[in-house]
């Protein structure tokens, strides 16, 4: 008799969760694909109002699901709320802004910005979580999602590539320094998904031309097509992966 393998579990059922940046698009996206797989999942964004109504729709599918209202730039408040209500074994980090312009345009204002969100929070979120697994002798799977445009250049980009190539950097020395702990940490990096945050690119038709030619897949993502990614690195399917980055490009980089 073949002693056949067993396929990992994709299950999150007796896992915590936490998805910053969960009131709408990528992060709401995140949130509901792993409830679905019977996480507890503490979705956290700055707008309140959003965020009831996504937990609200959440709990209304009878899966688990709580809100909790941190601005991720904020790394003393971002301390204090992931030590009062961790350890968690998940973290989806999707909290992100994005203020394109020529890179001749940039002004110091919005180059803060998007840097103190997208790094800077991203970073003191990721080391939270971490912090309070080894302090709890938890293994862990962190994902941070970062974008095609952290492999590439794009038009009136720069500013927002900076900031994803970091990400891409400080996951991969995390990696390192987090595997002895079993936390793994992995970056997501999608192609263009249409949500509030895409808004702008999509209602220009010059972007629009360009980014179909980009993807050989000849079309534009939507939030669903993230979810299976998001659950894969969350679970134990992906448990001898880390320090690496997940592409749903579409093709993009294939050149």
């Amino acid at each position: 008799m073949i002693d056949l393998p067993s396929t990992p579990s994709f299950s999150l059922a007796g896992k915590k969760v936490l998805v910053a940046g969960a009131s709408s698009g990528i992060g709401l996206a995140s949130a509901v694909a792993l409830a679905e797989a019977g996480g507890d999942v503490v979705l956290v964004a700055r707008r309140t109002d959003k965020l009831d109504e996504a937990v609200e729709a959440i709990r209304a599918k009878g899966l688990a699901a709580s809100a909790l209202q941190l601005d991720v730039a904020d790394v003393l408040e971002v301390q204090v709320s992931i030590d009062k209500h961790g350890p968690f074994d998940v973290l989806v980090n999707s909290a992100g802004l994005a203020r394109h312009s020529a890179a001749v345009d940039t002004t110091p204002e919005d180059f803060d910005a998007v840097m103190n969100v997208n790094v800077r929070g991203a970073y003191f979120v990721t080391q939270c979580v971490a912090r309070g697994l080894i302090a709890a002798g938890r293994s862990g799977s962190l994902i941070n999602m970062s974008s095609q445009m952290a492999h590439v250049g794009g038009i009136d980009r720069a500013v927002y590539c900076a900031s994803k190539f970091a990400v891409e950097g400080f996951t991969k020395a995390m990696a390192l320094e987090f595997g002895p702990h079993k936390i793994r940490v992995n970056t997501i990096c999608p192609t263009f998904i249409r949500t509030p945050l895409t808004e702008q690119t999509f209602d220009n038709p010059d972007r629009v031309k360009w980014i179909e030619e980009k993807i050989k897949l000849g079309r534009t993502g939507v939030v669903e097509d993230i979810m299976g990614a998001v659950l894969y690195l969350a679970s134990d399917a992906s448990s001898l992966v880390t320090g690496t980055s997940l592409l749903v490009d579409g093709g993009w980089t294939a050149d």
